[in-house]
């Protein structure tokens, strides 16, 4: 009887920890100091009926838990409310989530983020698995302190930094945005893959925007210009031709390309979002 009554707990147990599956995962291990950290959260509904997560008597239905490399936990920077979430019986929902602006995970080490989910029909809550991520950063080659003109942006200067790093099997190039007098840091963001032997190209336009042309590949360039608050105003690739694109500025003092193929505008490989909210999006895989 002792023996049936704790098979019938442990199934019951097991029942309850598979009506939501929680997932988390990362693109990659190693991100630079102030960069976005992107999570990509599936939920997956296994309850056999359709549910609704909501938050509930002060309780947010979703979240992150993250401990520091000695162990210590790191609340987060401010209190969330998350957007219900319906989920059809047998669904799986995803979501790409920017903990960056979340929780204090600028510090170089290593740390671990498990997410949760809290299902208010049951009380309970449901876990991912716990990942690692290690926050390091670049090597600064770079960089250039620049006034902000009257309503361009709070503070009255900014530092541009560049800085490349090596993964495995590439260079990155980053650019980062920050007031050195108030410490804030507007964005930290690769421009994309970078070639070593050749130096990037920086131009100031007469709007203390920041130019960058590097050289991303052989025979190919990347064309960005990122504005006083760290966003990325535009971006694109050229093509070296009989002419190595190249940088002139007018005689207004605008900055201009010359040389090489215009491949038309890129998609930014930039992580700039910063939204916090699930929403429901059904997996490309159901």
């Amino acid at each position: 009887m002792k023996i049936a009554l704790a098979g019938l707990l442990l199934l019951s147990a097991v029942q309850a920890r598979a009506q939501i599956q929680v997932e988390l995962k990362f693109s990659r291990l190693q991100y630079i100091a102030y960069e976005p950290v992107i999570a990509t959260l599936a939920i997956t509904n296994l309850a056999g009926r359709d549910i609704d997560l909501r938050d509930a008597e002060g309780q947010s239905w979703f979240g992150f838990e993250v401990t520091g490399s000695e162990g210590q936990s790191i609340g987060p920077l401010k209190m969330s409310t998350q957007t219900p979430l319906k989920i059809e019986a047998g669904k799986k929902v995803t979501q790409k989530i920017n903990i960056t602006p979340l929780y204090q995970v600028q510090e170089l080490g290593a740390y671990h983020v498990r997410a949760h989910v809290y299902f208010t029909d049951l009380g309970k809550y449901f876990y991912s698995q716990a990942k690692v991520i290690e926050v390091t950063d670049a090597r600064p080659i770079w960089q250039q302190t620049v006034g902000v003109p009257g309503g361009a942006g709070p503070g009255g200067a900014r530092t541009y930094s560049l800085m490349t790093n090596r993964f495995p099997n590439h260079t990155s190039l980053y650019v980062r945005v920050a007031d050195k007098e108030t410490g804030v840091v507007y964005a930290t963001y690769s421009l994309g893959r970078t070639l070593l032997y050749d130096d990037p190209k920086v131009q100031i336009d007469p709007e203390n925007q920041l130019h960058v042309l590097h050289s991303a590949a052989p025979r190919s360039w990347s064309y960005s210009v990122i504005g006083l608050n760290g966003e990325l105003v535009s971006h694109s690739t050229y093509s070296e031709t009989k002419t190595r694109p190249h940088f002139v500025q007018v005689a207004d003092g605008t900055v201009k390309v010359r040389g090489g193929v215009l491949d038309g505008p890129a998609d930014a490989t930039t992580a700039a979002s910063t939204a916090a909210k699930l929403s429901e999006r059904p997996d490309p895989g159901d």
